[in-house]
Formats: C-alpha cells, sequence, structure tokens
C-alpha cells in the first residue's frame, strides 16, 4: 500500500511539473546573435598544410530559444574553410537551435593551395566569412589566414604514387635500403636560399661526397617524425650571420617544425634530428637556430680526423626532447654556442671523441618533467643489449670559460669506465659550474674539485644571474658571477660574443657578455 502511494505521489508530482514547465518552443532567430571575436584569425600556415582548429562561440543572450536558419560559408563549397557545427562537419547548415541563454561553439580549419592564388611575395591572405541567416537578419565573422608559400622536400613515390618508406644510403660502398622515410636531395636542391621557406617531410639525405650549403636567413621547416642526414662524404655548411634583430633573427639559419601557430613555438620534440653520419666531414655550422626537436644533432664518428668532424658557431639549440647535442665517439669544436632546455642532456659527449667547447652556454632548465643526465655527459662507453661494453678513448673533452649550469644538481657526470688500454682527458679552465657534492655521491679523481689537470680556475654554484631561462634568453646581468672571469687566452681566440660584442678587454664566461636588465636601469 504504502509503494502504491509512493508511485502516486510521484506521478503526480511529475504531472504537475511539466504542466508548471514552459514548452520547448523555438522562435527564429531575429539577428541579435553576440560572438566571442568579430573576426576569427587563424595563425599562419603554410601552402596545402592544414591549419590547427580553432573556434567560435556564438551566444543566444535572449530568454527564448532560437533556431538559427542557416549558418554557411560565404563561398560555400568552394571556401578553404571547414567548420564543424554542434558536431556536424560540413560549409553549410540549416535550422540550428540554441536554448534561452545559451551559446554554441563552431570549430574552424583550413588547408589552401596557393598556386591557385599566386602572389609575389609568396604569401596568400585567405579570407572567408561565416554567415548566420539572411535578409535583414544577416549577421557575419570574418576568418582569416596567412597562407605562406614554401619549397617542398617530399619522400619519392612509386607508381601508385604511394609514399617509399625506405630511404637508400650507400655507406662504404654499400647499398642499402633503411626503415627510414625520406630521400636524397636531387643536384638542383644541394643549396637552401633565402627565398622561401623549405618544409621538409621525412628525412632528406645529403647524397655521398656532395654538400647541402644553406644560405643566411634560410627557414628549414620539419614535418613529425623528419630531419636532415648528411652521408658518408658529404658536408653540410650552414652559413648564417649575425642579425640585426634579435627578435627576427632575419639573417640567422632556423630549423624548427612546420607548425607556426604560437602554441608550438616552444613545443619540444616536433621533429627528428640533423644526423651526421659516421664519414661525413667538414660540417659547419654558423649563425644558427635549432629549435624543438628530439635531438637538435646527433653526429657520429670521425674523431681522429685533421679536421673537426662538426665545427659550431654563435648558435642556438632550444627545446630538445632528448639532447641538444649528442656526439657518439665523434669531433666537436664549439664557440659562442647556447643549448638549454633538453629533456635529457644539453651536452652529451659519449663513446669517447674528442671536444673544445670555448664561451659557451650549456645550461639546462627542462621542466617538461624528470631529466635523467645533468647539462653535461661526458663517457667512455656504450652497452649492447646484453650490457657488454664498447669503450673508446675520450681524447680530450675542454671547456673554456664556459657557464655549465641547469635547474639541478649536479650538472656534470663524468662517466668513465676505466680500462688501463683506454683514456679519459678532460679538463674545465675558467668555467662556472653547478656541482656541489654535499653527500658525497661523486667521488674518484674525476671528480677531484683541487685537480688542476682537470680543474683550473673554476667557480662553483653562484648565480649566473640569466635574463629569462623559461624563454631560452641566456644573458648575463650585472649581478652575474660570471662578470669578468674569463681566461684572457681564451677570449683572444674568441673576441666578440654571440652579439658581437667585444670581449677581449674584460671577457665574462659564457656566450654573453653581461648587460644590464631593463629592471636594473
Amino acid at each position: 500500500m504504502k509503494r502504491l502511494i509512493y508511485l502516486v505521489f510521484s506521478i503526480g508530482f511529475l504531472m504537475l511539473w511539466s504542466s508548471c514547465r514552459k514548452d520547448f518552443d523555438f522562435t527564429p532567430s531575429t539577428g541579435h546573435l553576440e560572438f566571442s571575436k568579430d573576426t576569427v584569425y587563424l595563425d599562419t600556415v603554410f601552402n596545402k598544410i592544414s591549419s590547427s582548429t580553432y573556434n567560435l562561440k556564438v551566444y543566444n543572450r535572449s530568454n527564448d530559444d532560437i533556431i538559427i536558419p542557416s549558418i554557411k560559408l560565404s563561398t560555400g563549397e568552394a571556401s578553404s574553410y571547414r567548420l564543424n557545427v554542434d558536431g556536424l562537419a560540413g560549409k553549410s547548415f540549416e535550422n540550428i537551435s540554441i536554448l534561452a541563454k545559451d551559446s554554441l561553439y563552431i570549430f574552424i580549419e583550413t588547408t589552401v593551395d596557393t598556386n591557385n592564388f599566386p602572389n609575389t611575395d609568396g604569401t596568400f591572405l585567405n579570407t572567408d566569412q561565416i554567415e548566420f541567416d539572411t535578409n535583414t537578419n544577416l549577421q557575419k565573422v570574418e576568418l582569416v589566414t596567412l597562407i605562406q608559400d614554401a619549397i617542398f622536400i617530399y619522400p619519392d613515390r612509386d607508381n601508385t604514387t604511394k609514399v617509399i618508406e625506405t630511404l637508400t644510403l650507400n655507406v662504404g660502398g654499400e647499398v642499402f635500403e633503411t626503415d627510414i622515410n625520406g630521400r636524397e636531395l636531387l643536384p638542383s636542391e644541394l643549396t637552401f636560399t633565402n627565398t622561401k621557406p623549405y618544409v621538409i617531410y621525412g628525412f632528406a639525405a645529403v647524397p655521398n661526397n656532395e654538400t647541402l650549403t644553406i644560405e643566411a636567413g634560410a627557414r628549414i621547416h620539419f614535418h613529425e617524425n623528419s630531419g636532415l642526414i648528411v652521408n658518408e662524404g658529404a658536408s653540410l655548411h650552414v652559413n648564417g650571420s649575425l642579425s640585426t634583430d634579435q627578435d627576427v633573427l632575419e639573417n640567422e639559419v632556423i630549423f624548427e617544425g612546420d607548425r607556426l601557430e604560437p602554441e608550438f613555438s616552444d613545443a619540444p620534440g616536433q621533429w627528428g634530428t640533423i644526423w651526421l653520419f659516421e664519414g661525413s666531414i667538414n660540417n659547419s655550422i654558423n649563425y644558427a637556430t635549432i629549435k624543438n626537436a628530439i635531438a637538435g644533432i646527433l653526429c657520429d664518428g670521425n674523431p681522429n680526423d685533421n679536421n673537426d668532424k662538426l665545427t659550431i658557431t654563435n648558435s642556438q639549440i632550444y627545446n630538445s626532447s632528448s639532447f641538444g647535442i649528442l656526439g657518439r665517439n665523434t669531433s666537436i669544436t664549439a664557440e659562442n654556442v647556447v643549448i638549454n632546455n633538453s629533456g635529457q642532456a644539453s651536452f652529451a659527449g659519449t663513446l669517447g671523441g674528442k671536444y673544445n667547447f670555448t664561451h659557451s652556454t650549456l645550461v639546462n632548465y627542462w621542466d617538461n618533467g624528470f631529466r635523467q643526465f645533468p647539462s653535461l655527459l661526458l663517457n667512455n662507453f656504450i652497452l649492447d643489449e646484453e650490457n657488454n661494453a664498447t669503450l673508446a678513448d675520450l681524447t680530450e673533452a675542454n671547456f673554456n670559460n664556459c657557464i655549465i649550469y641547469g635547474n639541478d644538481n649536479p650538472e656534470i657526470l663524468l662517466d668513465e669506465l676505466e680500462d688501463d688500454n683506454v683514456i679519459f682527458n678532460f679538463k674545465f679552465t675558467n668555467c662556472l659550474i653547478r656541482f656541489k657534492d654535499d653527500n658525497n655521491n661523486f667521488t674518484g679523481p674525476n671528480y677531484d674539485l683541487n685537480d688542476t689537470s682537470k680543474y683550473e680556475g673554476n667557480i662553483f654554484n653562484e648565480d649566473p644571474n640569466f635574463l629569462d631561462t623559461s624563454l631560452n634568453k641566456l644573458m648575463i646581468g650585472e649581478e652575474s658571477a660570471a662578470i669578468n672571469k674569463g681566461n684572457a687566452t681564451f677570449a683572444t681566440q674568441v673576441p666578440v660574443d654571440i652579439l658581437n660584442v667585444n670581449r677581449t678587454a674584460s671577457p665574462d664566461l659564457g656566450a654573453y657578455q653581461h648587460i644590464t636588465f631593463p629592471d636594473e636601469e
């Protein structure tokens, strides 16, 4: 009986509630919609590459539930824009409802082929409008996208236009297929100019005994899982020059991903690496910015060549998801080099080799998660899958007038596998280093900071006073412990800093002479 009373009461309550409820009667829109923005600016994208998805919010501020008779793109099916309205994809929609005091999301994308819209400066302004209703109730929201033309380098395709997913390489005179997606550059592609940006899909390989020359001001963009390979006997020459505008870097060569939207500007791991194969020779990089790779530079082999495998000067490497520079039994000379924000080490010289860094800033303020290694790692071995070690000489590893710092401690690791037949030579001279070992975790002769054959004139754990490490601004201020602490001999070898400021009279440590920060004025 009680259950029956509850049931009757419930039915009665529902009937009373429904009789008081306003019916969902939708009335046509009267042209008084409001929008989250009057114009949707889709950030610059490359020709033929899809943009990110942008949104527009449409508000019904009235007390009535309304129907919008039509929502469409002004240019109709010919539009290069795509819409998603209330979960439906298309370019025109009918009878879209919005409840009183509610809102509606519209998602917007675009892809443009600029071959249909030639323009002398290599850019095209793509525009359209979203139209809401018609006639006297018509309301519009503008759509604007800057499309940039580019030179595209794609992998080879077979007769069915299917991408050939194996890159054929010649190594040691033996031709073999790799599992790398890409192709060798053609003779006509061995000079990258600054006329248009380059967009590379897959790995572009410099053929044996050829040289890829990249001119000042060139922009090289890589799609996901893409990069450069410099093959055996081949060379890479990056010929950037000093820029007058440090925000634009108009004369530097810039390597980065192919997503131009602001949210991708500092996102790590968007592309692969610049891979200098064992046997490649005389590679040089001057005034380059390498950002957002998995490994900025991967340099293999040739530790005992008369000329260094890689000479890198006046260059910056940022936001690498693993290593800024990873050297494996190779030879590198670096001057005025800045590396920051690496998921593992900013510089790693592994399996021995020969390394000389002068007036460089090798720091790591990675904040995207745990990193296994410090800013600087040196070792003389590599382990196979069964933990068997291959050893090689660390002939020399000299760091002169450098700053080696970061948000971890310590920021150097000297990981030697001792063997009487293998040498492990290194020296830090006049460097500012973060190394504090209160718990004596790092012992042995490699960590004897009083051994002048390994450590001379260094400063430990004092503040470098960087401008803004999160924005990769590694200039040092007037409170820096690095001021006037440089060895004059090394300053004479590298007489100007990365911004072309003379340092010979009173050299500071690192790649920059100190400046006055805005809040110090």
